[in-house]
């Protein structure tokens, strides 16, 4: 009965309380002294070697830890370079197909203006033309 003192401090409704038994509580009281069984037990066996054992086991997960988190910022740093690469690399195209692209243009309104003037045949239509190309 001293499962039920030790557990009614549980928040449950009235027809939870009603669904868990007795062997419910017994198995959770027996789960919590199997782990203080096995503390005791960790305590009295724990030798000067056991513990140096561990000590050692740390040291090595900090020291793979360390690595890991090194090799990741080598990462960063890496892609962060292609990046910059890839990034140059792109201006650098850019700054090299934009005069071609102005210079086709610049052909194709000479080109506009060459046809409209023949279309209108008339010199004075002349300042129209590049007005309506100024427009366009």
């Amino acid at each position: 009965m001293t499962h039920e003192r030790r557990f009614q401090g549980i928040p449950m409704s009235k027809s939870m309380r009603g669904l868990c038994r007795e062997e419910d509580y017994v198995f959770l009281g027996m789960s919590e002294k199997n782990t203080e069984e096995t503390e005791e037990g960790a305590f009295k066996d724990d030798s000067g070697g056991q513990r140096e054992e561990r000590v050692r086991r740390q040291l090595e997960r900090e020291q793979q830890e360390k690595e890991r988190l090194r090799e990741i910022e080598e990462s960063k740093k890496e892609k962060e370079q292609q990046w910059r690469t890839h990034v140059a690399e792109r201006a650098s195209s850019q700054e090299r197909t934009l005069p071609d692209r102005l210079a086709r243009l610049r052909r194709f309104r000479e080109f506009q203006r060459k046809v409209l003037v023949e279309e209108s045949g008339t010199a004075g239509g002349a300042a129209a033309i590049s007005q309506l190309l100024t427009r366009m």
